[in-house]
């Protein structure tokens, strides 16, 4: 095992580099899966190897409940610095788990506020709230709707409507919650994985741009929206879903709009910046995989081996 499972705990470094390349070289619907794969896979390596680390660090606590023989000194020769990494894993794991878990809850907490304030209204997939606020969001579940205020709906002209309408449709027909959920587990289970979350919020509203504009067939009008929600929504309370008007710098998406329509391209070119970055990326995830369970059946040879019948 060796030093090899300290690599996953670092390897997520390696992904800085596309993040912010994919945000402006690749496709956003490419970038997103892209950054969210990534983000997901190095999270699952990272945590297996403290999970490793932890089996070797509670084996070395007197009073434990595991065999005698996970103490031995082979054992510990599996894990360099074994007393400080293994007995540090433990709380850090611990922490590592409380707040997945916790984002998760509060993930869904938010979900159900925001169906039990819709409660009472019709049913259907567009929900006009009666609110001086202006912000409109997409709300996932199983019926899923759009929510949007009289306030916002107040400040668009139709065409700017239609763009706001169906920009939120993309984010429930692509399942964007979904995304947005894996990276933010992610950030939590590695720090190091924090700007693929901040990159993946950004790629998803550009997603919804692009699709939006390419349905009412003007990225123009879907610029002017995004731009005028921006600016007419400041000062109103955030709301944690996917919104118009919110996650990601609107000049940015708004310059975007402005200019000619992304490529859509399977994989970037090795011999561009953004394709060096995406291939070094995606080496790094599988060298971080290929670590991690390269420890994990070493690590189970030895504890097999130190296990009395």
């Amino acid at each position: 095992m060796g030093v090899f499972v300290f690599l996953p705990l670092v390897l997520p470094l390696t992904a800085w580099p596309v993040a912010r390349l994919a945000e402006h070289h690749l496709h956003p619907r490419m970038a997103t899966w892209l950054l969210t794969g990534v983000s997901g896979v190095l999270a699952v390596c990272s945590t297996l190897s403290l999970a490793l680390l932890m089996v070797v660090g509670t084996a070395q606590l007197p009073g434990n409940p595991l065999p005698d023989g996970w103490s031995d000194p082979e054992v510990r020769e599996a894990v360099p610095y074994d007393e400080i990494a293994g007995k540090a894993a433990i709380p850090t794991l611990i922490l590592v788990l409380a707040s997945c878990a916790r984002a998760t809850w509060r993930h869904r907490r938010v979900r159900r506020r925001a169906g039990r304030a819709l409660e009472g209204l019709p049913a259907t997939s567009v929900v006009v709230l009666p609110d001086a606020n202006p912000y409109a969001y997409a709300l996932p579940g199983r019926k899923d709707r759009v929510v949007v205020t009289t306030a916002m709906l107040s400040t668009l002209t139709g065409p700017e409507r239609r763009a706001l309408f169906a920009h939120e449709r993309v984010h429930l027909t692509a399942r964007h919650h979904r995304f947005l959920l894996t990276v933010q587990l992610a950030a939590r289970a590695n720090p190091f994985l924090r700007p693929l979350r901040t990159a993946v919020a950004y790629t998803t509203e550009r997603w919804a741009d692009e699709e939006a504009a390419t349905r009412i067939g003007s990225r123009r009008v879907v610029a002017r929206a995004v731009g005028k929600a921006a600016l007419i929504s400041r000062g109103a309370p955030s709301v944690p879903l996917a919104g118009f008007a919110s996650a990601g710098p609107v000049p940015r998406r708004v310059a975007a709009l402005l200019g000619p329509a992304p490529a859509a391209r399977l994989w970037p070119s090795l011999f561009t910046s953004a394709g060096l970055a995406a291939w070094g990326a995606a080496a790094g995830t599988t060298l971080s995989a290929l670590s991690s369970a390269n420890s994990a059946v070493t690590l189970f040879v030895i504890l097999k081996a130190a296990t009395p019948l």
